[in-house]
């Protein structure tokens, strides 16, 4: 039965919306180069507050980031986060935050407080790292949105995670991880290490893929932010096709989506 996701009570009410973004590599480059322009629409649509955004990494920047990522030779070596983060304060004259670290004991997501989670990360170990500091007593956060992708596919998923302010409830939005077990697996395995060349890099990835993903999941944020409702909470999308396939707000597919990843996991440990 599809129904319709309402914003929480107070999110969107006059204050700073926090956005904390882990990971600052090919999705993440693309969401928080993109959040500006989602900070400006909201002060149009009479929220002044706007965003107040924090970004979370450890990398610094390497040659093969400069292919498909905005970053330039000038910036070897540097943090990711913080290149990102300082050209973004330089134009647009915002005061946002750089968390130069993993998310990991240290760098608890508590320390931030933030509203909403977009998670960027390439592993399972990662995203668990983010479930799993989503799910502690203190924790407020009303959002995980989580984007991922291999070589010409990709998705985007928004979820509310159980915690202090997200209860057990029917209508609440299942994050990755609930409808998708395997995604925080690491007996899974992971996927191969980052690219070492250029040419390398390229062939593993569609180049614009990143852009593809972060573009509709923003789209899916302003919704939300300008109407207060969603019909639909993430989307899979093929860079082959061009076929982009919406996750509707469903209660009865979550459950069946969820039953159908347990049992493929299953199926593929016997092999």
């Amino acid at each position: 039965m599809r129904i319709e996701h309402t914003v929480p009570a107070g999110l969107l009410e006059n204050r700073r919306v926090r956005v904390l973004v882990v990971g600052a590599g090919g999705t993440g480059s693309a969401i928080v180069m993109g959040l500006p322009y989602l900070d400006q629409a909201m002060r149009a649509w009479g929220h002044s507050g706007g965003l107040d955004v924090w970004m979370m990494d450890a990398d610094t920047v390497s040659e093969t980031n400069c292919i498909r990522q905005p970053f330039s030779f000038s910036d070897l070596g540097l943090n990711k986060a913080t290149v990102l983060v300082n050209r973004i304060n330089l134009f647009w004259g915002t005061e946002w935050k750089v968390f130069p670290v993993h998310l990991d004991k240290r760098a608890r997501i508590n320390d931030v407080h933030p509203d909403i989670v977009i998670g960027c990360v390439d592993t399972r170990a990662a995203r668990r790292a983010i479930e799993e500091a989503l799910k502690t007593s203190l924790n407020r956060t009303s959002y995980w949105l989580d984007l991922g992708n291999n070589a010409a596919s990709g998705q985007y998923v928004l979820g509310q995670p159980l915690n202090a302010r997200n209860h057990r409830k029917a209508e609440r939005l299942r994050t990755v991880s609930e409808l998708y077990p395997e995604i925080v697996d690491a007996k899974a395995g992971e996927d191969p290490l980052p690219s070492c060349s250029a040419i390398e890099a390229l062939d593993r990835q569609e180049p614009f893929i990143n852009q593809t993903l972060a573009t509709s999941a923003l789209a899916m944020l302003a919704r939300l932010f300008r109407h207060g409702k969603l019909k639909h909470h993430g989307a899979f999308f093929n860079a082959a096709t061009g076929h982009t396939s919406a996750i509707p707000v469903d209660p009865d597919l979550w459950r069946r989506t969820r039953r159908r990843s347990l049992k493929d996991a299953r199926n593929s440990n016997k092999h």
